[in-house]
């Protein structure tokens, strides 16, 4: 997550759609990305639900510099309107519900100016390597760590299990519960939001998406003219 050839593209592609303008981070956790994009002239603000990696974000960047609001990023409001608001790491999965997820858009939505941006960062559920009857695919085996996950295809959910092993014989295990999205169910999220996709591609250096892709940057923007305005 923190190697520079993963984090500078992204930040240099923020960058450049933030435009200049205020940018907002849903789940800024410890500031892996927005202390690089402060540092790069863009005044970024944050939402954050957790308590324990705001506190860990102070150690890097004080209130001032990186104002965050604690609470959900599907309702939680930040104060003025910004040019850019950010998604990064699949953690738009992690709020299990569809109708969490389209609220999510549309908070997205309410803190932007027109003609404003909103990005994700997400992986594409890889069902076909999922045999009919089994339920989990390995995604990583390495010394020291395997990583899988199980699916519900009924509710659309799938956990990841992250199991870490030492020279002993024990394993330490980590779980996260997911709501998986297809690219056209999130493109209709954006569309019941306002958004218009603007483009897509299967990484922050813009390689082209396709049906191979495991992940992608979706960009979706606001119109220059908000809904029902007339020009003259």
């Amino acid at each position: 997550m923190f190697a520079p050839d993963v984090l500078e593209p992204a930040v240099d592609r923020l960058t450049g759609l933030a435009g200049g303008g205020r940018a907002l981070e849903f789940a800024i956790g410890t500031g892996r990305v927005a202390v690089p994009l402060c540092e790069r002239g863009i005044a970024v603000a944050g939402i954050e639900l957790s308590g324990p990696m705001i506190a860990r974000l102070r150690a890097k960047a004080d209130e001032a510099t990186i104002p965050v609001v604690q609470g959900d990023m599907a309702t939680a409001i930040v104060p003025g309107r910004f040019s850019l608001v950010y998604l990064v790491f699949n953690t738009l999965s992690n709020l299990l519900t569809q109708a969490e997820q389209v609220a999510c858009f549309r908070n997205a939505a309410r803190h932007l100016a027109p003609g404003g941006r909103f990005v994700i960062e997400l992986w594409v559920p890889e069902l076909r390597k999922l045999p009919p009857g089994q339920q989990a695919v390995v995604w990583q085996a390495d010394d020291g760590y395997i990583g899988l996950d199980t699916y519900d295809l009924l509710r659309q959910q799938v956990v990841s299990h992250h199991f870490r092993f030492d020279a002993g014989k024990q394993a330490r295990l980590f779980r996260s519960p997911h709501r998986y999205i297809w690219p056209a169910e999130l493109d209709l999220m954006a569309q019941l939001a306002g958004f218009e996709l603007e483009g897509r591609h299967a990484d922050w250096t813009r390689s082209e998406f396709t049906a191979e892709s495991r992940s992608h940057i979706s960009v979706y923007r606001l119109p220059e003219t908000p809904a029902g305005s007339a020009t003259g």
